[in-house]
């Protein structure tokens, strides 16, 4: 844990209940959440918190309460908002996770067949070449950020290709991502201003614009997510609603981005960490599906997603009012020792590696999974083949953010295996 100089911990289990802030991003930035959370789940699994940046709202903490809401769509919407803060009167982008049945259905499914199957097997092909290039580029037995040169990389090229964007401006979709999920609010004040994050939505869908236009009746069979919304009938027109446009390429974006990017680098800190488990996957590499999964739950990219209830409800003994947030806490979901076992090891062969909350449930649950998964697996897969040692040689530097769990630095270093 890298703590500023002067800074300290909270005494999460000392301090009463109500003075408890789930609303500071800072524990994830210093890694000292764990307490919070499990003092949470022992003690008051539905705790309501009247002031903080983001407005009052609930933390749900325990697993089955959170995956018994996720499936009651009709009682905890998933409108105006899935993040902790509202969204300014001026800037509600309507985006499908943020909507209920069946406006919801009908543009996921107008998106969704770009992780079909058969597609999942063509990017298979590229995701490998891409991996293998990037891999045999880096530096050895020299320090270097594993965030930059594999992480984003990696992901921002892929991103690239889901939207078929043009290559040398491809840099510009993770900006994007990183901006639209840096308010303030979810920041301890160290991201974005309002005018900031208005400024670079403009720009971005001035140019998501630009590519739908060009798209239109062109004639191509690629299998863009562009191109897929313009031939989906309940989609055709997104472009003539631009609150809507843009709301469901800022969600493809973050989707596309943030989980994989943040996973990739989580699994090096937690293989370093556990090096008994990369001792196990270097002897087993059949465990590497597994562990893919093991490394999502444990780092948990997307901390919570957010409901606002439809009406009065009663949730653990805490009745909740109409209109009130209700802040899902995936992460603590993930360390519910109730239902995860040894929750706190990262255990690659743990049963049921794959029931965590990491992807959400129910009809929200991450569309784009099994391509985040393939990412990981073969990122890992060309790891283990050429790297004798991956090395963390520094303290990681994570995001300050409530919304998104993940590192800004990484340093590492690395050697291969002498033909």
């Amino acid at each position: 844990m890298n703590m500023p100089v002067g800074a300290s911990v909270p005494d999460y289990r000392a301090m009463p209940l109500e003075e408890l802030d789930v609303s500071d991003p800072r524990m994830f930035q210093h890694d000292y959440w764990h307490e919070l959370f499990a003092r949470l789940r022992d003690e008051c699994p539905v705790h309501y918190q009247p002031d903080s940046p983001a407005g009052p709202f609930w933390s749900v903490t325990r697993y089955e309460d959170i995956v018994a809401i996720e499936r009651d769509t009709e009682t905890f919407s998933s409108e105006p908002s899935i993040a902790i803060i509202d969204p300014e009167p001026d800037m509600i982008l309507k985006m499908f996770i943020a909507m209920d049945p069946p406006e919801h259905d009908d543009q996921r499914r107008a998106v969704h067949h770009v992780v079909a199957p058969r597609n999942l097997q063509e990017f298979e092909t590229l995701i490998r070449e891409r991996t293998v290039e990037v891999l045999d580029s880096l530096p050895e037995d020299e320090p270097f950020d594993w965030v930059k040169l594999v992480s984003r990389d990696l992901t921002t090229k892929m991103l690239a290709t889901l939207f078929d964007y043009p290559w040398e401006e491809r840099n510009s979709l993770t900006e994007w991502s990183d901006m639209f999920t840096s308010d303030v609010r979810i920041t301890a004040g160290e991201g974005s201003t309002r005018e900031v994050i208005i400024e670079h939505m403009t720009v971005c869908l001035q140019r998501f614009t630009e590519l739908w236009h060009e798209r239109k009746g062109d004639g191509k069979e690629t299998f863009d997510l562009i191109r897929m919304l313009q031939a989906d009938p309940n989609t055709e027109n997104m472009v003539d609603d631009p609150l809507t446009y843009m709301g469901n390429i800022m969600l493809l974006i973050v989707g596309g981005n943030d989980t994989t990017r943040n996973s990739m680098s989580g699994g090096v800190v937690f293989l370093n960490e556990f090096p008994d488990e990369m001792a196990k996957v270097r002897q087993n590499p059949h465990l590497i599906p597994s562990m893919v999964s093991e490394i999502i739950r444990y780092q948990t990219p997307l901390p919570h997603m957010r409901r606002t209830t439809t009406k009065d409800v009663e949730l653990n003994g805490q009745k909740i009012s109409k209109g009130e947030k209700v802040v899902l806490w995936f992460l603590s979901g993930n360390y519910d020792d109730a239902v995860i076992e040894r929750p706190n090891d990262f255990w690659i062969d743990r049963p049921s590696v794959r029931n965590h909350l990491s992807f959400g449930a129910g009809i929200h649950r991450c569309m784009g999974n099994r391509l985040a998964e393939m990412q990981l697996r073969i990122l890992w897969e060309e790891v283990l083949q050429r790297f004798e040692t991956i090395e963390v040689v520094g303290e990681p530097k994570r995001t300050c953010n409530l919304f998104i769990r993940g590192f800004t630095e990484l340093p590492v270093k690395v050697t291969r295996f002498q033909p």
